[in-house]
C-alpha cells in the first residue's frame, strides 16, 4: 500500500478517536535532500512520528518543535530548513520567524534546503447537553454550526425536539468517556435538574454550566452536598450559564453559552 494511503487511513483513525495530531508536508526542496516534495509525516503531541517520513536529523528537530507548538496553539507553521550560508544571505538566524516563516539551520553534509508545512489537526470539541428545553434545542443547533460535536442526554420521548445532532442518549446518564476538551451544559430547566447535575459532576470536563438562576443552582448544590457529593466537585459549576450579555430568549441564552465556550476554547490562541 502506498505511504500516502497509510497516512490517510491513520489520519481517519485519529480523527475518529478524537486524538490531535499534526500533518507535516514537504512543499519544496532545493539541491540534495533526503526527502522530496510531497513527503508527509504524522506527528503526535509528544513529538512521536507515527507514520511517514520527512527526512533525517537535519529536519526532524525543527519540524517536531513546530508540530508541538502548532498543536498547542492551533496555528499552522511553515519551516524553512537551510544551510548556514543561505540563512546569512537572507539575513536571518536559525530559530527566527520572519513573514510567517520559521527558519532553521541544516547542518547535514547535503546542505540542501527543505520547506515543510506543519498543519495541526485538532478534534471537534465535545459538547454534552443534558435536557430538551428550548435553550437545549437552540444550543444544540448553534453549537453544531460552530464546530462542536453534539451529544444530547434527554429522555428518548424528547429527542424529536432536536434537529441534527451527532449522538442521542436516552436519559441523563452522561457518558464517562470524555476528555479534558469536553463541555457540559445542564439545560433541563426544572425537569431532571438534580439527576442531570449529579451525572455531570462525575464526568471529566473543562466546562460545566447550569442553565438556571444562582439561587436554583445553590439549592441544587446544597442538596448534592447533603447526599454525600464532595463540595470540591461543585466548585467549577458555572451558574447561570453563558456570558452576561443580558440574554432573555432561548436563542439569546444559547448564544451567550456558545460565546463563553468559544472564549474558553480559544483563550491564548489569538495573536495580535
Amino acid at each position: 500500500m502506498p505511504q500516502h494511503a497509510d497516512i490517510l487511513e491513520l489520519m481517519n483513525d485519529y480523527k475518529t478517536r478524537g486524538e490531535p495530531f499534526a500533518l507535516a508536508t514537504v512543499v519544496r526542496t532545493v539541491s540534495v535532500t533526503a526527502a522530496k516534495a510531497g513527503a508527509k509525516a504524522l506527528i503526535l503531541a509528544d513529538g512521536t512520528i507515527t507514520e511517514g517520513w520527512i527526512g533525517g536529523g537535519c529536519a526532524r528537530g525543527a519540524v517536531l518543535k513546530a508540530a508541538r507548538e502548532a498543536l498547542a496553539d492551533g496555528q499552522s507553521r511553515l519551516v524553512s530548513i537551510q544551510p548556514g550560508d543561505q540563512l546569512s544571505e537572507h539575513r536571518v538566524k536559525a530559530g527566527e520567524t520572519r513573514d510567517g516563516v520559521i527558519y532553521a539551520s541544516n547542518h547535514c553534509p547535503s546542505q540542501g534546503t527543505m520547506d515543510v508545512f506543519v498543519e495541526p489537526v485538532l478534534p471537534r470539541p465535545n459538547l454534552l447537553i443534558c435536557g430538551a428545553s428550548p435553550v437545549a434545542v437552540a444550543l444544540a443547533d448553534l453549537a453544531r454550526r460552530m464546530g462542536f460535536f453534539i451529544t444530547v442526554c434527554a429522555p428518548a420521548t424528547e429527542h424529536a425536539s432536536f434537529g441534527e445532532t451527532d449522538r442521542l442518549i436516552d436519559g441523563y446518564a452522561v457518558p464517562i468517556d470524555g476528555s479534558e476538551r469536553d463541555y457540559v451544559v445542564i439545560a433541563t430547566q426544572g425537569r431532571g435538574d438534580s439527576a442531570a447535575l449529579k451525572a455531570a459532576v462525575e464526568a471529566p470536563s473543562k466546562y460545566l454550566a447550569f442553565v438556571g438562576s444562582r439561587k436554583k443552582a445553590a439549592a441544587l448544590k446544597a442538596d448534592m452536598i447533603e447526599s454525600g457529593i464532595p463540595p470540591a466537585r461543585l466548585e467549577n459549576i458555572r451558574a447561570p450559564a453563558g456570558l452576561d450579555i443580558g440574554a432573555i430568549t432561548p436563542d439569546e441564552i444559547a448564544f451567550s453559552i456558545v460565546a463563553e465556550m468559544i472564549e474558553l476554547r480559544r483563550r491564548g490562541q489569538r495573536t495580535l
